[in-house]
């Protein structure tokens, strides 16, 4: 298995790169081999620095420039093709690699892999899943703002793709699908949230109804269906809670002279810890990292880009969007 890795991402590219690439092949004993796309004379002055790095199973595939955070990502995708974001995702689609991870501009991340890649059959607009935590584990939540406008069916899709990732990645035999909305009833919310919710009863999915933003946190639900305006909200909102909680109980122990492990209690709130963000719906897996990821974020991404790869995740996918949406109705 060969996973490429966009090199000159992150905010400290390539160092956070270099460094959760070492890690993750010094921790696996497998056959995974990692790419690593980007300015090759800079990434081999980073690998020098780790002289216990598995060179057998690490590469380097040179790219010449850079698509920047402030770019417009279609524009960029099409003048910079010799960018880390182009070759990589290119090298994706030729079969040269199994999987992409990037720490780069999630939009031209998106725009190289609906360009190049396409989605798969029964997808109109792929979105973007992250793992929040929950009292009892994780949810993914979609779409975190690839889409911010979406039409009923396309939620559906979402819940569709959701689905599988909780099946393949998060060991959930049979996932609870949830529609974020304003109340439990059905017919709360705008008029696309009341019709996707009529489309979702309708299918053979495990779909549990409406859930409130104040039943996330205590595990209702494994999927957790949004158009991408609100997901993106709730997504920024989480990363925040870890560091103002931190901080305002450690002032508190601090004046009470009481000595707590804060960082410890609070890592499952860690977005390092997830793996990234997966791109659901494109034809290839395609993992998206936050610019100022640490090396284990690297890391973990590519272990779960690696799962993704072998439990045949797409190949699910588009199994799962192939078959007829309304089941219940059918039976």
């Amino acid at each position: 298995m060969r996973i490429a890795l966009d090199a000159m991402g992150s905010d400290r590219a390539p160092a956070v790169e270099v460094e959760g690439a070492v890690g993750a092949l010094l921790a696996r004993s497998d056959d995974v081999r990692v790419v690593l796309v980007g300015d090759s004379e800079r990434i081999e002055a980073e690998l020098a620095r780790f002289p216990d790095a598995p060179r057998d199973r690490l590469e380097i595939v040179h790219a010449s420039e850079v698509i920047e955070m402030g770019e417009a990502p279609a524009t960029a995708i099409r003048r910079k093709r010799d960018s880390s974001i182009v070759v990589g995702v290119n090298l994706l689609k030729a079969g040269q690699v199994d999987a992409f991870i990037s720490a780069g501009s999630t939009g031209a991340v998106m725009a190289a892999s609906l360009v190049i890649l396409r989605t798969i059959a029964g997808v109109d607009r792929p979105p973007v899943g992250a793992r929040i935590p929950t009292a009892t584990g994780r949810c993914l939540a979609l779409d975190v703002g690839a889409n911010v406008d979406t039409k009923p069916h396309q939620l559906v899709q979402f819940a569709q793709l959701g689905s599988v990732y909780a099946q393949d990645i998060l060991g959930i035999d049979n996932p609870r699908v949830g529609l974020l909305n304003i109340g439990t009833e059905p017919e709360k919310g705008n008029e696309a949230v009341v019709e996707a919710h009529q489309l979702l009863a309708r299918t053979d999915l495990n779909f549990i109804g409406n859930v409130e933003g104040r039943e996330i946190v205590s595990g209702h639900c494994d999927v957790l269906v949004a158009d991408g305006f609100v997901g993106n909200v709730l997504l920024k909102f989480y990363e925040s809670v870890a560091g103002l909680i931190t901080s305002m109980l450690r002032r508190e122990f601090a004046e009470a002279g009481v000595e707590m492990d804060l960082d410890r209690a609070f890592r499952r709130l860690d977005y390092a810890a997830t793996g990234g963000a997966p791109l659901l719906g494109v034809n290839g897996v395609v993992i998206i990292c936050h610019g100022g990821s640490p090396p284990l974020a690297i890391t973990n991404a590519i272990d779960v880009a690696a799962q993704s790869v072998s439990r045949r995740m797409v190949d699910h996918m588009a199994a799962r969007l192939a078959r007829p949406s309304e089941g219940k109705a059918a039976q």
